[in-house]
């Protein structure tokens, strides 16, 4: 379950869903492409790719002075929905939420509309 909300996390910041964007279009990408087309820093483009590398959604690799960066096929799998449904039917946490909706939903509600 942590493993899941570290990789939501990394999404969560729109720099970051740019350059998944990004890679999804492209095999690989430099750092320098990704700050001419982003149009920020390079410090900052590289910090956001630190992020999403450490949360396992990015493989780097130095080609001379430049860093490459490709989405992980972890990365792919993790964002398909269906992959998502699946890790959720293994969480304890996810089933006590869904039998909790459930039973929420046979009393009156709580919230006032």
């Amino acid at each position: 379950m942590e493993n899941i909300a570290q990789t939501f996390k990394a999404l969560a910041e729109p720099v970051r869903l740019r350059i998944v964007n990004l890679l999804l279009n492209k095999e690989s990408l430099c750092v320098c492409d990704l700050v001419a087309v982003l149009e920020i820093g390079q410090s900052t483009v590289s910090r956001h790719l630190a992020y999403l590398k450490n949360a396992g959604l990015v493989n780097a690799w130095r080609e001379g002075t430049w860093m490459h960066y490709a989405l992980a096929p972890r990365a792919l799998d993790l964002l398909n929905l269906e992959h998502l449904q699946q890790q959720f039917a293994h969480s304890e946490q996810i089933t006590t939420d869904n039998e909790r909706l459930q039973q929420y939903q046979q009393t009156p509600r709580s919230c006032q509309i």
